[in-house]
């Protein structure tokens, strides 16, 4: 089993880091291009997933 050497290697994050892109996209069109706190809200969201798994690992 290989050693992971940095956060970023961690599949977890990999994924939220997807998510995240896929969230920003989404959120600047419909109801969320209109309604600025919600989509900061949203993304905020998602990027604390990824902040966290990366707290973790350290």
């Amino acid at each position: 089993m290989p050693t992971i050497t940095r956060f970023e290697e961690i599949e977890a994050w990999q994924t939220a880091r997807e998510l995240t892109k896929l969230i920003y996209s989404l959120t600047e069109q419909g109801v969320f291009a209109r309604d600025f706190g919600l989509k900061d809200q949203i993304r905020r969201a998602s990027i604390s997933v990824m902040s966290n798994i990366a707290e973790g690992f350290e």
